[in-house]
């Protein structure tokens, strides 16, 4: 298996994840009530797995060895992808203002509204990763670079997320996939 597999499988993970946030939104603008716990569960997961975990692979290794082997990190996709998470970051920064809020019609409208910004812009952004940007780290990485950003991989997954996390994470968005059945 590739480095750029195990980014997918990840990506698998956050678009599930997406859907839950698709669900939570779908009922809140009818007026239903949400468990405010979602959005916490939700904001942790994404600030975490999403960006501290998976971000911080492909920023640190993936995107670094890319321009190392001269892909630009100025234009094009690294410079697209950069910008997408920077994006993604502020939009789940609103999210997190807004879990922290007693529900109004404020409240209801800002995580609506924060919560599809997101979903939208990370569903396009992890189609491109999965059709442009890693079939390209696949053709231009030789297999000595492959073996380093798996290492470098593993090594985030211990040193920054720790043991456990990725399952809890795992649990959580199977609990939230079955109230929403």
């Amino acid at each position: 298996m590739l480095p750029t597999d195990d980014l997918m499988n990840e990506h698998r993970v956050i678009e599930r994840m997406l859907g839950i946030l698709t669900k939570a939104s779908n009922r809140l603008e009818k007026g239903q009530d949400i468990d405010p716990g979602l959005y916490v569960g939700a904001v942790d997961f994404l600030k975490n797995f999403a960006d501290k975990c998976h971000h911080t692979k492909e920023e640190k290794l993936l995107f670094e060895k890319m321009m190392e082997r001269g892909v630009s990190g100025e234009v094009g996709p690294i410079a697209v992808m950069m910008r997408e998470h920077q994006d993604g970051r502020a939009h789940v920064k609103s999210l997190d203002k807004f879990s922290k809020e007693k529900m109004s019609k404020t409240t209801r409208e800002g995580l609506i509204k924060s919560s599809r910004a997101y979903v939208d812009l990370l569903s396009k952004h992890i189609q491109k990763e999965d059709n442009v940007l890693y079939p390209l780290a696949n053709q231009i990485l030789d297999k000595e670079d492959q073996k380093e950003l798996e290492k470098g991989f593993e090594e985030v997954e211990e040193k920054v997320m720790g043991p456990g996390v990725h399952e809890r994470y795992h649990r959580m968005i199977e609990e939230w996939e079955e109230r929403f059945d």
